[in-house]
């Protein structure tokens, strides 16, 4: 290799010094819940060059100088957040949540005489799961007069919200989703080439997105919930931190209600006023 390829192969940015790298795992935390151990510290350095770019900072030491001694939090936070956050997400992931959803909880809430129920999709990523959701309530409220439904989804990240809000995805990511659903709430391009296809209009409507930090004292949600999913975000949570959103969370969720975490995740231990009514499932007591 020529010396001219290496320094253009080379990244920008070095090496996050581990002066740098406890600051940055310090704030993400504080800011965010998320735990950045040593262990992620090539990853945080893969993930943070594209900021590195974005702020013409040609090294770490740089960009963190900007962060911490020239007030660059202020506009960069938001930036800094959204490479740290990881954001995995299927449509109809956890299946059997969705099955207990549509047999048991909706039945029981419309049953208790609620005419809106409400939703919430607490870490909503890039959106499969709100649409998801959607597609269930839709279902569940067809053809019925006495019932209705709203969906609030919300998500730390900038970036996956706007994808969400799109509401536009690759084709394969849809196969999970029943052909008698892709039928009625998913759009192909019209042009096959494209392998995309797009939630419908009046799916994406019953929608709302909103960006949302879960390391917030309060969730400024309106009336209590009646379905609450949070699934695997308490993963990146120390248990203190878990505590606290679960605790937020049940003052959001109404009596009666359910909430959903996902299947890597326990409550055990925490004092909730929850009563366990599925793997994975609880009830509002």
């Amino acid at each position: 290799m020529s010396m001219a390829a290496a320094v253009e192969t080379q990244l920008p940015g070095d090496r996050i010094s581990k002066r740098n790298f406890e600051r940055l795992a310090r704030f993400i935390y504080d800011y965010s819940g998320i735990k950045m151990p040593p262990t992620k510290l090539t990853m945080l350095e893969g993930r943070l060059r594209r900021r590195l770019r974005a702020t013409n900072h040609a090294t770490f030491d740089d960009y963190c100088d900007f962060l911490f001694n020239q007030d660059g939090l202020a506009q960069e936070t938001i930036y800094l957040i959204d490479v740290v956050t990881t954001n995995k997400t299927d449509f109809f992931r956890e299946a059997k949540h969705f099955d207990y959803m549509q047999s048991v909880a909706l039945p029981a809430i419309a049953g208790s005489g609620v005419r809106t129920i409400r939703t919430w999709s607490s870490a909503c990523s890039t959106g499969a799961e709100p649409y998801t959701m959607a597609m269930v309530l839709a279902e569940f409220a067809e053809g019925r007069n006495d019932v209705s439904y709203s969906v609030l989804a919300t998500d730390l990240s900038t970036d996956v919200l706007q994808t969400a809000r799109r509401g536009i995805y690759p084709e394969d990511l849809i196969a999970p989703v029943p052909r008698d659903l892709q039928r009625k709430y998913v759009l192909t391009a019209k042009q096959p080439d494209r392998r995309e296809v797009r939630i419908t209009p009046k799916l994406r409507s019953r929608i709302g997105f909103a960006r949302m930090n879960l390391m917030d004292e309060k969730y400024p949600i309106g009336e209590p919930m009646h379905v609450i999913f949070c699934r695997n975000v308490l993963i990146y949570f120390d248990k203190q931190t878990q505590a606290g959103v679960l605790n937020r969370l049940c003052d959001c969720l109404a009596k009666g209600g359910y909430m959903f975490i996902g299947h890597s995740e326990s409550i055990t231990g925490f004092d909730l006023p929850l009563k366990q009514v599925s793997n994975t499932v609880f009830q509002r007591v």
